[in-house]
């Protein structure tokens, strides 16, 4: 065998082998199976980043830095923690730098967003989803994050957490679900808080059914307005059989009414197996008379569905939070109001 054939053939098997062993991307539409990250553990280290608006205090991430220790993590903090460009954490190519790092950073056991606001689609492109597949760990945050954990889940597999961000309440509530499903890998069951107060029955955190019935799924979603913009790209998955949960905040209704009229003409309503719908804190009528209320917009467009739906989850910009797992099997009950895991999300 001459020398030239023997480099001709090592090379095809080289790359034959590197083929095959390298982390599979996802086409846009496709549907994923669970890329489970490691649990959190004490002395774990905790990637802090600034991915969309810009954090303007240094005594928040001080704060931040303070509660990571009080969980029994490390904090590390991201180059460009404390850029600012305009309203944005920093230039898109070094907010996406960070994170591309930290995913890369074999001493960093999970990314913690410190803020939502704006900004995170404007990094999609720029993420390098090879490296992320291969360096599987636990992404957590909400709002604008919305887009890193669906174009993450829709790329690679990764199951990504719809939860606190840094500047976050971290209150027990919220705390204890991180812990049980972060930390203790449990497979849990969410459900609203039932807490009576001055009154006879419960009056805060109601749930309310729209269809009832049971569903199961993969859960995907977040932020509605998030989501709304990332219609007609490659960074969302098949929708599928899904279990979908949305939440807002300071839209007016009508503006709701119009997310979700444009989820149902790009036909993402139809083919869901599944509606939670969270918290829309501030979500007020505009200016003018004659507003549906939102209780009236979600039955217009949810209840022809026919698939199980509830609305008032612990989920959005509120204290008490549930952590989501995004990618990971579940069970809808809207008559319970209840989101139950079918398997953990972490290792």
């Amino acid at each position: 065998m001459t020398q030239n054939r023997r480099s001709f053939l090592q090379t095809t098997l080289l790359a034959a082998l590197s083929t095959q062993l390298a982390p599979k991307l996802l086409g846009a539409g496709s549907s994923p199976s669970g890329n489970r990250p490691r649990r959190l553990v004490p002395g774990a280290t905790v990637g802090l980043v600034s991915p969309a608006s810009a954090t303007w205090l240094t005594e928040e991430l001080e704060i931040l830095q303070e509660t990571i220790r009080a969980l029994g993590l490390k904090p590390k903090l991201g180059k460009h923690v404390l850029d600012r460009y305009g309203y944005l954490g920093g230039t898109d190519a070094d907010r996406a730098a960070d994170l591309n790092t930290m995913f890369g950073d074999d001493s960093v056991d999970a990314i913690l967003c410190i803020r939502g606001g704006w900004g995170c689609n404007r990094l999609l492109p720029l993420l390098d989803y090879p490296l992320i597949a291969a360096h599987p760990k636990i992404l957590l945050g909400y709002s604008d994050i919305t887009s890193l954990l669906t174009a993450i889940y829709a790329k690679t597999g990764l199951i990504t957490f719809h939860g606190p961000v840094g500047t976050s309440t971290w209150n027990p509530y919220s705390l204890d679900y991180v812990r049980r499903v972060l930390f203790n890998a449990e497979a849990v069951t969410m459900t609203n808080p039932e807490v009576v107060g001055k009154g006879l029955v419960v009056t805060e955190d109601r749930i309310r059914t729209i269809t009832p019935g049971v569903a199961a799924g993969v859960l995907v979603g977040g932020n509605l307005t998030v989501l709304t913009a990332m219609l007609g790209s490659p960074y969302l998955p098949d929708w599928s059989g899904k279990l979908l949960f949305l939440e807002d905040t300071n839209e007016n209704i009508y503006r709701v009414d119009r997310m979700l009229t444009q989820l149902k003409l790009a036909g993402v309503l139809d083919k869901v197996a599944g509606v939670v719908f969270g918290k829309c804190t501030k979500c007020l009528p505009g200016d003018g008379q004659g507003s549906l209320t939102l209780e009236e917009v979600l039955n217009d467009h949810l209840r022809p569905l026919k698939v199980p739906a509830w609305q008032g989850a612990m989920i959005g910009h509120i204290e008490n939070k549930f952590t989501v797992p995004v990618g990971v099997r579940a069970e809808i009950d809207a008559t319970r109001g209840s989101i139950k895991l079918l398997e953990p999300a972490v290792r």
